[in-house]
């Protein structure tokens, strides 16, 4: 009797003891938690996932949209410019020759001062796209152009320079504030959670040319952290980072390691083109060019185009109708007094909605039946 007595507090102790180790485990888990307070992130889509979301979209062909009437984002999203009977008719002149997405940049300093009228302005943007059946890539941040910007009126354009107004998202405000992160972090989850099951939104573009304007690996930080917000809400549409210069390694690794999608810029000829996408092809997942066509540097409709359709990638030139953007002024050739370029850098359209050229919307057409 002694014995199975001693047995059975022996048995007891080990129990306790058990016991506590799990309790203690569950509760230091629960305080790293509390801690870090870290959200679950959902992982990188495989390739049978990106694969099947390839198979099941028709070949995609647009471009870089800003309707006429605005000079940068913040001229396109805020309440007093939002211009909706623009952007229907332009997108309708896309309709009509064969397009079916744009690629299209939101601004966090429209949302931060206007959140639900700036939420209500994609949703309206939304429902005049899908009108004309065109689907849309949103941009989040950026780091092309100019590196400040305000709210309210913006700019207007320097005669015959391209791109005079644009600013860039967050720009130099990310390293001049303290604490601009939490709300790029609010910004990005909220439009994230808002629109993550809208059929409407084919794929969300994270971060426009990391490291462009001088600012190299000062993009790291940015880019890793949208990654992660993205992946917190983990939204029913594929994530991207196009990678646009071969000198950013570390920067490319970071955007093909975490990128659902496959997305890259190129304004090269036929030849240069075709070996991006040949080296790019090693990744084995879907892939858009999501800028391309800069008449004076030899990327045409003619010669590109037909390659990306023929390898099944996407093709978004930057670029549908001249207005206050300038873009049909070259990169680093500005015309001062304002007078017509000889060759159009970008564009498909006048005002007016009649062709710059007739026999590229001829063959868009013609690709695109």
């Amino acid at each position: 009797m002694f014995q199975k007595i001693i047995k059975l507090v022996f048995f007891f102790i080990i129990f306790v003891f058990f016991l506590s180790a799990c309790t203690n485990k569950k509760k230091d888990k629960q305080s790293q938690n509390s801690v870090t307070n870290e959200i679950p992130i959902a992982k990188k889509w495989s390739l049978e996932k990106s694969n099947a979301w390839g198979k099941d979209k028709s070949w995609l062909r647009g471009a870089n949209f800003n309707p006429s009437t605005a000079i940068n984002q913040l001229e396109f999203w805020q309440a007093e410019t939002f211009d909706p009977d623009t952007i229907d008719k332009e997108l309708g002149w896309a309709e009509d020759i064969g397009l079916n997405c744009m690629r299209v940049y939101l601004h966090h300093l429209a949302w931060e001062i206007d959140k639900i009228g700036f939420k209500e302005r994609i949703n309206t943007y939304l429902s005049i796209a899908n009108k004309h059946n065109i689907s849309t890539l949103f941009v989040f941040f950026d780091d092309c152009w100019n590196p400040t910007y305000t709210s309210g009126k913006q700019p207007e354009p320097k005669a015959g320079t391209h791109n005079s107004g644009w600013v860039r998202d967050p720009g130099d405000l990310l390293f001049t504030s303290d604490n601009l992160l939490p709300t790029l972090e609010a910004y990005v989850k909220d439009i994230l959670e808002s629109f993550k099951n809208d059929k409407r939104i084919i794929l969300w573009d994270l971060y426009n040319e990391p490291g462009n304007s001088g600012y190299k690996n000062k993009s790291l930080p940015l880019l890793k952290s949208v990654f992660k917000w993205a992946r917190q809400v983990n939204p029913s549409q594929p994530l991207t980072v196009g990678v646009w210069n071969k000198d950013l390694s570390d920067l490319n690794k970071i955007q093909l390691e975490n990128s659902d999608i496959i997305t890259y810029h190129n304004y090269t000829d036929e030849i240069q083109h075709q070996k991006a996408i040949d080296s790019l092809k090693t990744n084995k997942r879907p892939m858009i060019c999501t800028e391309y066509m800069a008449r004076r540097n030899n990327s045409l409709f003619s010669n590109i185009m037909p390659i990306l359709k023929e390898e099944n990638i996407g093709a978004i030139n930057w670029g549908l109708v001249d207005g206050k953007s300038n873009t049909k002024y070259a990169w680093d050739e500005p015309i001062p007094d304002g007078s017509e370029p000889k060759l159009w850098f970008h564009e498909i359209f006048r005002k007016d909605g009649t062709p710059y050229k007739q026999n590229e919307v001829d063959l868009i057409k013609e690709l695109t039946k």
